[in-house]
């Protein structure tokens, strides 16, 4: 499991996808947690289950569907399952797409996702090339009724007391630019009344709506440049508590519960002010205060236990795990689902702020082993690009750092966690602000002697593999860029990616954006899955041909029967290691070494 290198001991490239457990998608019913959780020795996604009356070690899995749980709903998923009356359960077959557990449903040519138990039905949302069905199926005898139809996308149906409410996008627009909370009256077993548009618009995202016991409807709005927490009662909307942070995430998948109601008015909600996290209490009478955890990543999947809340944290010297958090002020957090154990957090980063153009940026620095200076440096762009570098333990960044390698992930423009105006700031540049916010926080490490001049990289997955060829396209200061998964064409990406993402890629392209081999300056790494439906192969293999031929292709690993993520243990390990040699190449051709 550990080998020896010119840095000491280090990870192997094994140990790292060995340790890749995920816990996601936590909820609570009746007393009892449940989440999906997948793992390298189970092999496939498992709803488990937590009684507190069990104790820590009572953790129940669901052995359904074979193949696994999960859902393709708008290519990134949606909540794939949802607990039934007498813990039953209904899931989303992760092969088919389809309904199955304890609900019998007839397959059709539809994806399913973001379920939802109310009464006795089972709300969700279905789609198909043509666009999005918000329907209800009856527990019972199985019948289906469609409730809500678009050639957009709809998420997060919510029923209670007579009324339905849920979140609507146009097909031409991503929810975190442009959404709708809806309200219609409802009847189960019945239809949908006149529906009212409660809150969004052409220049407001609304993600989140939650029924309180009162009537209440609570949801997240970015009106005023940060999604916070608003409540609508008797027609009228009020903020509940305004501040100059995020409240949600942004929604690539349908389902998140950035907020949990608990009793007596207080409401659980997770803040993020770059890549920061924090869970607050707000109560009844507006005030706000901190709740002590130990992390500083928080996954938007809060659930309410009595006056507790369950949530899945981590930190970059822990690995994510499930807590129950007290909300008293006694700072008492009960784990009930450690993380893997394999990992040792080598290296701590420090958070950076440091000036690109006109805006300022934060980075995540992570010393090498023993904090060497200089040493060789690992820009690594996140993917999304609507997203954010996470400030928790990575496998991946300690398997380079217990090598000496020094690694820096980058929030660049148009990440998440600083307010609607620098979520945008990408729109019509990418592959030229992101390139260039990277380039800074390189040349910033480059003046106070953190990084080698002669072994600087970039490296990314999927839209971060774009920006990190886009930065192969200029002279200095990388010597080599990675992309794995990566879009190499927005402009054709808009015909080529997932229904959902398609107006993603348009808004973010430009007339210069593709990266074409003709421009490349500095050899290139490639990685792909076979399968990929997120960024389709081809023009990868196409970009490998042109840039075989003026000798600038590091190689090109293709993993057969692998998707967009590298997720499974031996596509993991496969990427890794192709990472380190041609970094290592590099550094031999230099005449360099790993400091020891």
């Amino acid at each position: 499991m550990i080998e020896d290198s010119a840095a000491g001991l280090a990870l192997t490239a094994d140990q790292v996808a060995r340790a890749g457990t995920s816990i996601d998608w936590l909820t609570s019913a009746g007393g009892v947690l449940h989440w999906v959780e997948a793992s390298p020795e189970v092999g496939r996604a498992v709803v488990a289950s937590w009684d507190p009356s069990s104790g820590a070690s009572g953790v129940r899995i669901s052995g359904l569907p074979e193949a696994g749980v999960g859902s393709s709903l708008h290519a990134y998923g949606g909540m794939p399952y949802t607990v039934l009356p007498a813990l039953g359960v209904a899931v989303v077959d992760g092969s088919t797409g389809q309904i199955a557990g304890d609900v019998a449903v007839a397959a059709t040519a539809h994806t399913y996702g973001d379920l939802a138990q109310s009464g006795g039905e089972l709300l969700c949302v279905r789609e198909d090339s043509s666009g999005d069905e918000l329907v209800a199926i009856d527990l019972t005898t199985g019948a289906l009724r469609v409730l809500r139809t678009t050639d957009g996308f709809l998420a997060s149906p919510r029923a209670a007391k007579r009324r339905l409410a849920w979140v609507q996008w146009g097909a031409g627009v991503m929810p975190w630019d442009s959404s709708e909370v809806w309200v219609a009256d409802y009847a189960p077993g019945g239809g949908v009344g006149a529906a009212v548009r409660v809150a969004g618009g052409p220049d407001e995202s609304v993600v989140q709506p939650q029924w309180a016991q009162d009537g209440s409807l609570y949801f997240l709005s970015d009106r005023t440049g940060w999604w916070n927490l608003y409540r609508w009662r008797d027609g009228r909307t009020e903020a509940v508590a305004p501040m100059a942070a995020e409240c949600a995430t942004a929604p690539w998948e349908s389902g998140y519960a950035n907020y949990a109601l608990l009793l007596s008015g207080r409401i659980g909600v997770i803040v993020q002010r770059g890549p920061e996290h924090e869970l607050v209490i707000v109560e009844p009478d507006g005030r706000v205060a901190a709740v002590e955890t130990p992390y500083t990543s928080i996954k938007p999947f809060l659930a309410a236990m009595g006056d507790r809340i369950a949530l899945i944290g981590a930190s970059p010297t822990r690995a994510s795990e499930i807590a129950l958090v007290a909300t008293d002020g006694s700072a008492r957090v009960e784990v009930i689902r450690r993380g893997p154990g394999d990992l040792v957090a080598g290296s701590v980063p420090e958070i950076m702020r440091i000036r690109s153009g006109q805006a300022e940026v934060t980075a995540l620095f992570y010393p090498p082993a023993g904090d060497v200076r200089p040493a060789p440096l690992i820009v690594r762009a996140h993917s999304g690009p609507t997203y954010h570098s996470d400030l928790r333990l990575d496998g991946e960044v300690q398997f380079f750092t217990s090598r000496g390698f020094a690694v820096v992930d980058v929030d660049y423009r148009g990440s998440t966690g600083y307010g609607r105006a620098f979520r945008k700031a990408l729109d019509g540049s990418w592959g030229r602000s992101d390139v260039e916010d990277c380039r800074n926080v390189t040349l910033h490490l480059l003046a106070v002697g953190r990084a080698m001049p002669e072994a600087v990289f970039i490296s990314g997955a999927s839209a971060g593999g774009f920006t990190a060829l886009r930065a192969a396209c200029e002279d200095g200061p990388f010597r080599l860029a990675v992309a794995r998964s990566a879009i190499v064409d927005p402009q054709r990406w808009t015909t080529t990616a997932p229904r959902f993402q398609r107006p993603h890629a348009a808004i973010l392209a430009h007339d210069g954006a593709r990266v074409a081999p003709e421009r490349v300056r500095r050899p290139v790494l490639l990685i792909h899955g076979g399968r990929d439906d997120v960024a389709p192969i081809g023009d990868v293999t196409q970009l490998a041909t042109a840039l075989q031929e003026r000798k600038l292709l590091a190689g090109m690993l293709t993993l057969e029967n692998v998707g967009h993520y590298l997720s499974a243990p031996a596509a993991q390990a496969a990427a890794l290691d192709a990472e380190l040699d041609a970094y290592l190449a590099v550094l031999t051709e230099a005449g360099l070494a790993l400091p020891s």
